[in-house]
């Protein structure tokens, strides 16, 4: 697994792109949030807009969005941009906590920029998926390389990864993504996960967009071993992305339900397990529900298969209807073969 987390243990990382408003305290406060949440990584993003796009109004520019239409690119990353002189400072205040921190990198002039920071992994996102020399330059610090895959095919992502591969990261992980804000729950197909697992032989997480955290709760059980959920301290302050992200309570419940599934998960077996041992007593047995005389013959009326497990097995009821009675037996008795006078009916 990858050195930002713990083995056999779901990474969860707190994507916190552009809900800081461009307040230093404010991203300040999302890190200490995501830590007393139990997230176990910050991410950030490190571009700028002169470094993601070009200063222009012409129509490829302009963003037609239902949140962030009515810009143009580089206006909407003007405004959701991390000033990068801030990451180092945010990095201390990760380091003091205990939780890793780390960062999109956009083009080669950031990844250069956070191997000063000497963060621990590299991240690739969705839209950069095919800028193959990126990911053979992020790849080439040797480093914990995750590589999100929203809107790629299949060819795209084999390249990807073996750009990845190529270029010598010495951990290679993908996150199912579905590249639309919010991402609508029908087009996530989570069982992908398991696919991709398989196709390309990485671990594979899930890069959630939904509103919510059913899904990311949902691809835990299906494998995934990292969640990335963009999170805000209230949707409430306006940002390019809080109207996608989810609060302190909901990452809170999140985290505290990932590492429940994590126990819950276990491994294929049917042993009786020691909480279970306690219960064993309740299960049904044969038992006599009416005085019956001795020498008289057992009946559905008079023996019947009741909790609690004291008696013979239910599976033996039909081989003793019929039988008779060995000694006189009082309502409530648990049978047992000795109180049948054919003991050879005993299987």
């Amino acid at each position: 697994m990858l050195s930002i987390g713990k083995k056999n243990r779901v990474i969860i990382i707190a994507e916190i792109s552009a809900n800081h408003g461009r307040s230093f305290t404010r991203a300040v406060s999302l890190v200490q949030e995501a830590k007393r949440c139990g997230a176990d990584a910050v991410k950030f993003q490190a571009y700028t807009p002169d470094t993601i796009t070009l200063d222009m109004d012409s129509s490829y520019f302009k963003i037609r969005h239902p949140e962030w239409g009515g810009q143009t690119l580089y206006q909407l990353y003007k405004k959701a941009y991390t000033p990068w002189n801030w990451l180092k400072k945010l990095k201390k205040v990760s380091d003091d906590l205990g939780m890793a921190f780390f960062a999109t990198a956009f083009d080669k002039t950031a990844v250069d920029f956070l191997e000063g920071l000497d963060v621990k992994v590299h991240k690739i996102s969705s839209f950069e998926l095919v800028d193959l020399p990126l990911i053979e330059y992020a790849a080439g610090t040797k480093k914990p390389l995750i590589l999100s895959t929203g809107m790629a095919s299949i060819a795209e992502i084999k390249d990807a990864v073996a750009a990845a591969r190529g270029g010598g990261a010495s951990e290679i992980a993908l996150l199912k993504c579905v590249s639309s804000y919010p991402a609508d729950p029908r087009e996530m197909n989570l069982r992908t996960i398991g696919d991709m697992k398989e196709r390309f032989g990485c671990p594979v997480g899930l890069s959630d967009h939904t509103l919510g955290i059913g899904a990311s709760l949902a691809a835990v059980t299906l494998g995934a071993v990292i969640i990335e959920k963009h999170f805000t301290l209230s949707r409430k302050i306006k940002t390019p992305d809080s109207f996608f992200s989810v609060e302190p309570g909901e990452l809170k419940v999140l985290a505290d339900n990932i590492r429940l599934i994590e126990n819950a998960l276990g491994h294929p077996s049917y042993r009786i397990t020691a909480g279970q041992k306690r219960s064993l007593g309740f299960r049904r047995s044969i038992f006599a529900v009416k005085d019956i005389k001795a020498g008289g013959a057992f009946t559905e009326e008079n023996i019947r298969s009741i909790r609690p497990a004291k008696g013979l097995r239910p599976k033996y009821l039909k081989d003793i209807i019929g039988k008779k009675a060995g000694r006189a037996i009082k309502r409530g008795t648990p049978l047992q073969w000795k109180l049948i006078s054919s003991p050879e009916t005993k299987r």
